[in-house]
């Protein structure tokens, strides 16, 4: 009876039924512009501090470019460069890649793959969620006391290599948690084609899954990188140098002796007088944001072949 009251005699929707339609039609709408303009007002605002750091940096980018990427630290703003930061920003990155990628991903095949459903194991997927939050500059002062101060004749103290394993701490979080949903997120159908044909569970995890998952896990590779790349508060805690000249290393000088990164740089350079450092750090922060579209820029053409040669 019901039902017939919502249709016509031809069968068509009744009057009603369309009026209700519209208005959930009309929630519908609202609903998208409001997304729409979320998605407008961040565009906007990433645009603006694009713009804005371009625009004041564009005097000592367009006057002295390649001293500026090619000098070392000065006290003559007509001399001083970033050739440092880079350097350390890239072995930073490195030791991160090295270190926080293989142990991220490792955990998150565990926790996907092998452990239990048990509350041991949600306890530490919560935890893992919840120290992903934690402010950057409590990963430094662990940083401090373990890398720098207790394990002081490995890493050499105050060096690039406490740094950079700070900030693997920092981005593990990351990783695992990109690396579980990547994983989630691949069907159960090739897992099972893969056991039906007498595949182990090893074999299943490395010519199943984790194909199928790496363009997620390259995703969060590219994030965790990027928010490495941008932390200057660790790096100030385990001791790096916002400023110092000391030229170039060696190989091994520049693991264990003194550093800096292109965050440090953007920080020293802000504090200075702006009379005779106007536009540095403006013109380092767009160093930090070319060199991580780069990196962003390998990864997706990485990401883009792996998809393409899984025919997916």
């Amino acid at each position: 009876m019901s039902n017939t009251a919502k249709t016509s005699a031809t069968g068509r929707p009744s009057l009603g039924s369309l009026q209700k339609r519209r208005t959930a039609d009309v929630k519908g709408q609202v609903f998208l512009g409001l997304l729409l303009l979320a998605v407008g007002l961040a565009v906007a605002m990433v645009l603006a501090v694009l713009f804005s750091v371009i625009v004041d940096g564009l005097d000592v980018l367009g006057s002295r470019l390649w001293s500026f990427l090619s000098n070392p630290s000065s006290s003559d703003p007509e001399k001083a460069g970033v050739v440092q930061g880079i350097r350390g920003s890239l072995l930073i990155a490195a030791i991160v890649s090295v270190v926080a990628f293989p142990i991220g991903i490792g955990a998150a095949i565990y926790l996907e793959e092998y452990a239990e459903d048990n509350t041991f194991t949600r306890l530490i997927e919560v935890a893992v969620r919840n120290l992903a939050g934690v402010p950057s500059i409590v990963y430094g002062l662990l940083g401090l006391a373990v890398f720098v101060q207790s394990l002081r004749g490995i890493t050499g103290g105050s060096s690039v290599i406490s740094g950079g394993l700070t900030l693997s701490l920092l981005v593990l979080p990351i990783v695992i948690i990109t690396a579980s949903e990547a994983i989630r997120a691949v069907p159960s159908s090739l897992s099972d084609g893969a056991y039906g044909l007498g595949a182990t569970q090893w074999e299943v995890i490395r010519t199943q899954i984790l194909p199928a998952a790496l363009p997620g896990i390259l995703t969060g590779a590219v994030l965790s990188i990027a928010r490495a790349l941008g932390e200057a508060a660790p790096l100030l805690v385990v001791g790096a140098a916002a400023f110092y000249t000391t030229g170039f290393q060696g190989f091994l000088d520049q693991f264990q002796g003194a550093f800096t990164a292109l965050p440090m740089n953007v920080a020293n350079f802000a504090k200075l007088p702006a009379d005779n450092w106007a536009g540095h750090a403006a013109a380092a922060s767009v160093v930090v944001l070319v060199v991580v579209f780069f990196i962003n820029l390998v990864a997706i053409i990485a990401r883009a072949r792996i998809t393409k040669k899984l025919g997916r």
